[in-house]
């Protein structure tokens, strides 16, 4: 049962949940996908999990700097996402406004996951 509660088990989950979503989406509606769907996936997955990870490893090293790490960690995930764009966007991508779009809405959705682990994480803290 702790297997499930780690946060390593919860970003597998909502990883291949996203996944799914995506691949049922690139099926049903192609011209919404953008072809490099998987690059962005692939980057803001690895991201997110690493963010996560770090942030919790320096949290159980200082329990009283939560909301600074948690802080540090959005600032590095939009500024290496603007890098990313940026740099994928020097490269001439195609249609570069649905890649944009893709990439928007995958980034909202782990960010949302992250501010659902963030107020998990400040249960136990308030009791």
């Amino acid at each position: 049962m702790k297997y499930i509660s780690s946060i390593h088990f919860k970003y597998l989950v909502m990883s291949l949940l996203l996944g799914g979503i995506i691949l049922l989406l690139q099926f049903l509606l192609p011209q919404l996908i953008h072809s490099s769907i998987w690059i962005i996936f692939g980057f803001m997955a690895g991201l997110s999990y690493l963010l996560g990870v770090v942030t919790g490893w320096l949290y159980r090293q200082s329990p009283e700097n939560l909301l600074s790490l948690k802080l540090l960690g959005m600032v590095i995930r939009i500024l290496s996402s603007l890098g990313f764009i940026g740099i994928l966007a020097v490269l001439e991508l195609e249609n570069i406004i649905l890649f944009i779009a893709n990439f928007f809405i995958i980034f909202l959705f782990y960010l949302i996951f992250d501010i659902y682990i963030f107020i998990s994480n400040l249960r136990p803290i308030s009791r």
